[in-house]
C-alpha cells in the first residue's frame, strides 16, 4: 500500500497542516481582515446570528493550493 518513505511524507505533511493551524488560531485575532473580508456573509436578526466567511476560504483555498502545487514538484 503505503512504503515507509510515503507514509513519512504524509505525516510531514498532516503534521506541517496541524502547526499551520495552531498558528492560524494563534495570531487570527492579530490579522484585523482575517474572516472579516468584503464578501463574508453575516446576517444578524435578533437573537439569530450567520455567518459564513465564504470569500476568505477561497483565498485561503488558493494560498494552500499554490503551496502544495509547489511541494509537490
Amino acid at each position: 500500500m503505503f512504503g515507509h518513505g510515503d507514509l513519512g511524507k504524509i505525516l510531514i505533511v498532516f503534521g506541517l497542516l496541524i502547526v499551520g493551524m495552531g498558528v492560524l488560531l494563534m495570531v487570527g485575532n492579530k490579522i484585523p481582515w482575517f474572516g472579516r473580508l468584503p464578501g463574508d456573509i453575516l446576517i444578524k436578526k435578533g437573537n439569530f446570528t450567520f455567518y459564513f466567511p465564504i470569500v476568505t476560504c477561497i483565498l485561503l483555498s488558493i494560498i494552500l493550493s499554490i503551496l502544495f502545487s509547489i511541494f509537490r514538484k
